[in-house]
């Protein structure tokens, strides 16, 4: 029997998680992957379309050319170049030869209108760092090490209860204290059911990230209505009269009224322009799936977790709306199992506790251990008709 219980006793001494000494801060994901790819997307494509725009203004130079007269100096057309690039205004003659002036300023206004695109992409990143990630940290961390140390007590529980086994001279008297401490629920460790229980009552965190989501998709909204109401107009634009009677021309009888212009740089608007809108479009069902996963539960997570003595959230029926800062938070434990070790623990447990034979006798963490180190998780039936047998 020694070699069964040191065999017990190092089974029991390998299943305990080693303790973690320093801040695991750093090591938390604090934005789940789908938030950070959209993150990476909605703010980093602007601001490559915006180094496309400008490498294309440096390297081609002025991005239009003006058909200048044929007795202008370059000096002059140079300047016509300068004054129509400043104007970017079209003279365009009605039927009742009228002239209507058409504005061209997206064009000139099209790297800074992406930056300006950029931050407002930003904005929704910034709320989540500064309302939400500070109580979400320590929620988690408090979490994560709540479930490693209620592990950590349900494998020193079955411990204890092997070496109070062991010394018991009287097997009875054992089995009689495991069943009355098992009526007065000593087993529970209620304090980290009870937090998440207060989390479910919760709405901070939840309200964050909707808001998050929602203003993506409202700046989303506002970028369709720009592409569309002002670069949709002068989408293909590719020639516009410029007048030139202004400043130093104005009193010049040489000049003609209008010179046409041709502009160089369409085809990088254009390509900005549909990327933008495609890009954006592609990432509205992404931010909408956001939205969906809040409508249902985790209860993967939860299941596992309830091989703990004091975690029966499901068992209790305690999941109600899913909409509070309780789903939010298993959100994140999900991306950040890797800091969970007892997860992969007790899905094993799960696992081997399905092909148990004695299944109806193991609900907890506790029962499994005490069948492994040789106990039985419930009184053993010769015991029980012993008792029998001397109380009728």
């Amino acid at each position: 029997m020694s070699l069964a219980h040191t065999a017990a006793e190092y089974m029991l001494s390998d299943a305990l998680l080693p303790d973690r000494k320093g801040s695991r801060l750093k090591g938390l994901r604090l934005e789940l992957p789908m938030d950070q790819m959209i993150k990476f997307v909605a703010v980093g494509f602007p601001l490559l379309l915006m180094s496309l725009a400008f490498a294309q203004e440096f390297s081609s130079g002025s991005p239009i050319s003006c058909f200048s007269p044929s007795n202008f100096s370059v000096r002059q057309a140079a300047y016509v170049d300068s004054s129509c690039w400043d104007s970017l205004v079209h003279h365009e003659q009605d039927e009742a030869g009228r002239y209507k002036i058409k504005s061209l300023w997206p064009h000139k206004a099209l790297p800074y209108s992406l930056l300006a695109l950029a931050m407002a992409m930003y904005l929704p990143v910034l709320l989540w760092q500064y309302a939400a990630v500070p109580a979400l940290s320590s929620d988690l961390l408090f979490i994560i090490s709540e479930l490693d140390k209620s592990y950590n007590r349900s494998i020193r529980l079955v411990q204890h209860m092997l070496k109070i086994r062991q010394k018991s001279s009287d097997p009875l008297v054992f089995w009689d204290e495991l069943e009355k401490a098992r009526k007065e629920r000593y087993f529970e460790f209620p304090l980290l059911e009870r937090y998440l229980a207060c989390k479910q009552r919760s709405h901070s965190l939840v309200a964050t990230y909707l808001l998050r989501n929602s203003l993506l998709l409202l700046f989303t909204s506002a970028t369709y209505l720009y592409l569309g109401h002002f670069h949709l107009d002068v989408f293909f634009q590719e020639e516009f009269s410029c007048s030139i009677k202004a400043g130093l021309l104005h009193d010049e009888t040489h000049v003609p009224d209008l010179i046409t212009c041709r502009l160089t740089s369409l085809s990088i608007f254009q390509i900005v322009s549909l990327s933008s809108a495609a890009i954006y479009t592609l990432l509205v069902p992404v931010i909408i799936y956001n939205f969906t996963r809040l409508c249902q539960w985790d209860k993967r997570l939860l299941s596992v977790y309830e091989m703990l003595p004091a975690f029966d959230l499901l068992s209790r029926k305690m999941l109600g709306c899913p909409i509070n800062d309780l789903n939010v938070i298993l959100l994140f434990l999900r991306a950040n199992i890797s800091e969970l070790i007892s997860f992969s623990w007790l899905s094993v447990l799960c696992v081997l506790k399905d092909t148990t034979i004695q299944k109806h006798n193991i609900d907890t963490v506790v029962d499994f251990m005490t069948l492994l180190a040789g106990l039985e998780p419930s009184k053993p039936k010769h015991l029980t008709q012993q008792m029998c047998d001397e109380h009728p």
